[in-house]
């Protein structure tokens, strides 16, 4: 499923109004996500139930997403982390290979500016795999190169900031 998540293509409505709480709330929760809600009120000198409330209302005005594990790619037998850049000759094109995002080995897509239209972040088990799913790409009709750079290792990885502050 292709979601598209660029808030300047996104309707123009009004952002939801998040007060100090909201944003503290948010970031206990981009923290650690199994936090009890008992857990979460006392943090913000809420009662679980208005710790409760507040977290299905910012799911109802899509300010929370999804609540999922963050897995170690490694220890599940992905430990190469590329990030791919795919050139295509029309943004048609760049959908055909955003289509791909049913492959297992690729977790993100993301349409950029630039000679390289789209990019991919992508964890296979190996170079062998790594060649094959480039192998992929590049039998989308349309496409018309990749630049790949692997990761050598991980310093920071963490979604937007609730704070405003900084």
């Amino acid at each position: 499923m292709v979601k598209n998540s660029n808030p300047v293509l996104s309707s123009m409505a009004a952002p939801p109004h998040l007060d100090a709480t909201d944003r503290k709330l948010l970031s206990l929760l981009a923290k650690d996500s199994t936090l009890s809600y008992a857990k979460m009120g006392e943090a913000l000198h809420l009662s679980a139930p208005a710790a409760y409330e507040r977290v299905k209302r910012l799911k109802r005005e899509g300010v929370i997403l999804a609540t999922r594990a963050q897995l170690d790619g490694a220890k599940l037998g992905r430990p190469l982390l590329c990030f791919v850049q795919v050139a295509t000759n029309t943004i048609a094109r760049t959908r055909q290979v955003a289509a791909l995002a049913a492959i297992p080995d690729i977790e993100e897509v993301h349409t950029v500016t630039g000679h390289y239209g789209l990019v991919l972040k992508v964890r296979t088990r190996d170079t062998r795999a790594l060649e094959a799913l480039l192998a992929k790409i590049h039998e989308v009709d349309g496409v018309e190169g990749t630049n790949t750079q692997t990761v050598l290792s991980t310093l920071l990885e963490r979604g937007p900031s609730a704070d405003l502050s900084g």
